[in-house]
C-alpha cells in the first residue's frame, strides 16, 4: 500500500468514526477536471507529468460522459413513464 492510500484510508476511517462521511460526487469529479484543465493552461504541470495528467484527464472525462449519457438515459425512462 502507498503511503498516500495508507493516508486516505485513515481520513476516511477517522470521518467515519467522528459520524460524517467521506463523499465524492459526480460534481466535484467535474470540478476536478476544470482544476486540470485550467493548470494545464497555466503550465502547472512538467513536461514528464503530462501522460500521467492526460490519461487521468481522459478517463475522467469518459467517465463523466457516461454517466451523464445514463442520466439523460434515466430521464427519457422516466418520461416515457
Amino acid at each position: 500500500m502507498t503511503e498516500e492510500t495508507k493516508t486516505a484510508e485513515a481520513t476516511a476511517q477517522t470521518a467515519e468514526a467522528n459520524g460524517s462521511s467521506v463523499e465524492l460526487t459526480v460534481q466535484d469529479l467535474g470540478n476536478i477536471k476544470q482544476i486540470i484543465d485550467v493548470a494545464s493552461q497555466r503550465g502547472a504541470f512538467k513536461p514528464n507529468e503530462m501522460t500521467v495528467v492526460g490519461n487521468t484527464y481522459t478517463k475522467l472525462e469518459a467517465f463523466l460522459g457516461a454517466v451523464a449519457a445514463q442520466q439523460q438515459a434515466q430521464t427519457a425512462a422516466e418520461g416515457e413513464k
